[in-house]
């Protein structure tokens, strides 16, 4: 009950009756009644210490993580020297499977390819087959905005994705508007793609929703 109800006007006004030893009892209540809440208060504010030393622990680590990750550059020496306008020019096919957190396999597809460029314009047409029978159909726009960065959109692809290059690897980052049944996710992909030869090339793609990671994609591409 709130000390400003009028329904405690009543009990405040007999406290004023009060004879000197019921007077001690309240006072000797109170200072216990404040060692109480000043205890209480204190192992709060050592809680809450806790708690922000945690939190703050937690994002300097995933800062750190992120930092340690690796890089696109890292991969400038290696060869053969990935070209994406050469490489993904023309008919490819692709063999996947998407695993989750646990790297169990929950689906199978193939991906029939046909790429083409103009100058600096790519367009990707991708027609998947899953294991279960459905089928999905995705066409990418691509600029070459430098010789190694890129910029991709598609129709379920949430704004611009974006791609560096180096020696043979290349990575590429977009959301995409995953749809599961009737529902549709926000789902971020981190792709990297390692180019082995004139003919293969292997893309594993990492799936996150607010950070968490989800499961992980890994397609092998292979060109005639």
């Amino acid at each position: 009950m709130s000390i400003s109800s009028p329904s405690t006007a009543p009990e405040l006004a007999h406290v004023t009756e009060m004879t000197p030893c019921q007077a001690d009892g309240v006072s000797s209540g109170s200072t216990t009644a404040t060692k109480v809440v000043a205890g209480w208060v204190s192992r709060s504010h050592a809680a809450l210490t806790r708690l922000v030393t945690w939190i703050a622990g937690g994002a300097l680590v995933a800062v750190l993580t992120a930092c340690a990750g690796p890089q696109v550059q890292d991969y400038a020496g290696q060869t053969p020297n990935l070209d994406l306008t050469k490489y993904f020019n023309g008919d490819l096919v692709a063999h996947g499977v998407f695993t989750d957190r646990s790297g169990a396999v929950k689906r199978r597809f193939t991906v029939a390819m046909k790429c083409r460029w103009q100058g600096d314009e790519g367009v990707f047409e991708e027609d998947f087959t899953y294991s279960d029978g459905k089928t999905e159909r995705r066409v990418w726009t691509l600029h070459r905005e430098a010789p190694n960065r890129f910029t991709g959109r598609a129709a379920d692809v949430i704004g611009t994705a974006t791609g560096e290059s180096a020696g043979n690897t290349l990575r590429w980052r977009y959301t995409l508007d995953l749809k599961v049944d009737d529902t549709s996710y926000e789902v971020q992909f981190d792709d990297w793609m390692f180019q082995m030869d004139d003919h293969v090339l292997i893309n594993r793609a990492a799936m996150s929703k607010f950070g968490i990671h989800l499961g992980d994609v890994t397609l092998a591409f292979i060109k005639p």
